[in-house]
């Protein structure tokens, strides 16, 4: 389980396989406690710490993860955002968020309003449900807020602190992000799917 916000940002290094992955990514600040076996959301996508030294970490990516993230097209150099496992004595800052993704959307325009950058990412007819105005949504493992629901695409608006924190900033119209709709919100339409 994760809330959202983001710990810090780390570099791919090495990526190797074809649908089933090996990935190694660079981000020291993170690693001072890690063990064999954490999960670490990576994009937002929880993946498992099979090996790691003082700089890095590998995760295995299995079909089932690569099939339902960007991962399979992802490259060495690429930039992630990266958040350790919700520890129970942690602060809620985000909302909750499983690291298991949804769907793959794509960035359709981005732009500044005063002190923010404002996105509007895709959306499919059939996700609609999923999200509300002002609800929580999970971009690239980022908790953010719905600022605006149109027909084809959401709008989210990053605040500076977000800008600095996150990868989100060099998001540009076309690239690949991993969305995680709200739980919550998840549940409620099941439970009504089966009334």
């Amino acid at each position: 389980m994760f809330t959202g916000i983001i710990e810090a940002t780390g570099t791919i290094r090495r990526i190797t396989g074809g649908r089933s992955l090996k990935m190694t990514i660079e981000c020291p600040a993170i690693l001072g406690d890690v063990k064999l076996g954490d999960s670490i959301a990576v994009d937002g996508t929880c993946l498992t710490v099979t090996h790691f030294t003082a700089e890095t970490f590998d995760v295995d990516i299995i079909t089932g993860t690569s099939d339902r993230t960007k991962f399979s097209a992802a490259q060495a150099g690429f930039t992630v955002n990266l958040e350790r496992a919700l520890m129970p004595s942690s602060r809620m800052g985000g909302h909750f968020v499983t690291g298991h993704i949804d769907k793959v959307a794509k960035v359709m325009r981005t732009f500044r309003q005063d002190n923010a950058t404002v996105c509007h990412i895709s959306l499919a007819p059939d996700d609609q449900p999923y999200i509300i105005d002002k609800g929580s949504i999970a971009v690239d493992g980022t908790s953010l807020t719905v600022f605006k629901l149109a027909p084809n695409y959401f709008e989210v608006q990053l605040i500076p602190e977000t800008q600095r924190q996150t990868k989100l900033m060099q998001l540009k119209p076309g690239d690949a992000v991993h969305l995680e709709f709200d739980m919550l919100g998840k549940y409620v339409l099941k439970q009504k799917e089966r009334v």
